[in-house]
């Protein structure tokens, strides 16, 4: 009997060690920045779009903002920089990466944004920045909290049409939205590089660091523990066959991190309105550097058809 309850006693003991390992490595929010750093410095194609992002970033820097907080639907206190271009435009809320910087996986779409005359809200994922939070969602949270910002930015600027952006993790997110119960001025989104689902991309970089595939085992139990949340049961692909918004994905080849295999798992699986533009040469965030025309000319055309859909169907009210 003691021998079992010690047995026993050591199982769980592991099982509790093993949840603990996959939260602290997968979704506390402060760790792992120096690794994503290390990936970006070592990663040749990366390495070569960092001068062209340092200039964007600088441009970023050089833009007037306004501080924004608001409370998510969970009370956790969420933190914006509102970039004011035109009275009356269109808004992007731009949404960052895994344990990512705002200005710096969205240098480019700011750049774009402003191009375009829209107005910008640059916001820190929970967990992120000057966002409270200690947990990183994958999506699953983040979503919903898109949704308090659209919600925010409704209630005032009216309803003024809103495109929900982002890249790697807050590309995901976008689409994770995409079969939310968004306001009717939520017209688009916009995913750059978006990972299939939480539990794919884990798995994936799993691997990728020499660790068998089933410490995966770990994953859902820590999430539930510690985060309170269930990675498998959400994801892009899920989301967008019932996506209620158009939307677009864009996505490099080369990309090491989340492959390109996944934006065409989510274009594949996805209903409606939907375009997914491929850049041969770029690698993970860096589809706009590789080559700016082409990124331009896909977005700006999505967000004009958007636009138009918008309009018509307020005259048809």
């Amino acid at each position: 009997m003691i021998v079992a309850i010690i047995v026993a006693t050591l199982l769980l003991l592991g099982v509790l060690g093993g949840a603990v390992f996959a939260y602290l490595n997968a979704f506390y929010a402060k760790g792992s920045k120096k690794k994503i750093k290390a990936y970006f410095e070592e990663n040749e194609a990366l390495s070569k779009a960092q001068s062209e992002m340092n200039r964007l970033i600088s441009l970023v820097d050089a833009t007037p903002f306004e501080e924004v907080y608001i409370k998510a639907y969970d009370g956790v206190k969420l933190y914006a920089k509102y970039y004011h271009i035109k009275d009356g435009a269109p808004i992007q809320i731009m949404m960052h990466g895994y344990k990512g910087i705002a200005k710096r996986d969205m240098c480019g779409g700011h750049y774009l944004a402003k191009k375009m005359g829209h107005n910008i809200l640059l916001i820190d994922q929970r967990g992120c920045g000057n966002s409270g939070g200690k947990t990183v969602t994958f999506g699953v949270k983040e979503r919903k909290d898109a949704l308090s910002w659209v919600n925010y930015l409704t209630q005032r600027f009216g309803a003024v049409p809103i495109f929900l952006v982002g890249v790697s993790m807050g590309g995901a997110t976008a689409l994770m939205a995409t079969d939310m119960d968004l306001p009717k001025n939520v017209v688009g989104a916009i995913a750059d590089c978006p990972f299939s689902s939480p539990k794919a991309i884990i798995k994936k970089v799993c691997v990728d660091r020499g660790m068998p595939e089933r410490i995966y085992t770990f994953v859902p139990l820590s999430a539930f523990l510690f985060g309170h949340f269930n990675p498998n049961k959400e994801g892009a692909v899920k989301s967008v066959k019932n996506a209620k918004i158009p939307y677009i994905i864009l996505h490099g080849e080369k990309d090491g991190f989340v492959p390109f295999s996944m934006a065409q798992e989510i274009y594949d699986a996805g209903i409606g309105e939907k375009y997914l533009y491929s850049f041969k040469d770029a690698d993970h965030g860096t589809s706009y550097m590789s080559d700016a025309e082409k990124y331009e000319a896909a977005v700006c055309k999505f967000v004009e058809k958007c636009l138009s859909s918008s309009k018509a169907n307020t005259l048809k009210q």
